[in-house]
């Protein structure tokens, strides 16, 4: 069996999950900046009215990106 192909299987496997928590934590901080600088003034919104929900939610789009991209 070639080294190569095992090692560069290895690396694919390796980088994924650093991707994703990565495309995690910066869409959470997004989220969140999003919330705390923009906001939203007439307390209606439901995804900015609260840090919570716009942190998870900033989270969950930040995942979605992060696995777009190869």
């Amino acid at each position: 069996m070639d080294n190569h192909i095992i090692t560069s299987n290895h690396k694919k496997e390796f980088t994924m999950p650093i991707r994703l928590i990565i495309g995690i934590a910066a869409g959470a901080i997004a989220g969140f900046a999003y919330y705390r600088f923009v906001g939203c003034s007439s307390g209606v919104c439901p995804l900015t009215k609260n840090p919570f929900i716009s942190t998870i939610y900033g989270a969950f789009i930040g995942a979605l990106v992060s696995g777009a991209f190869k």
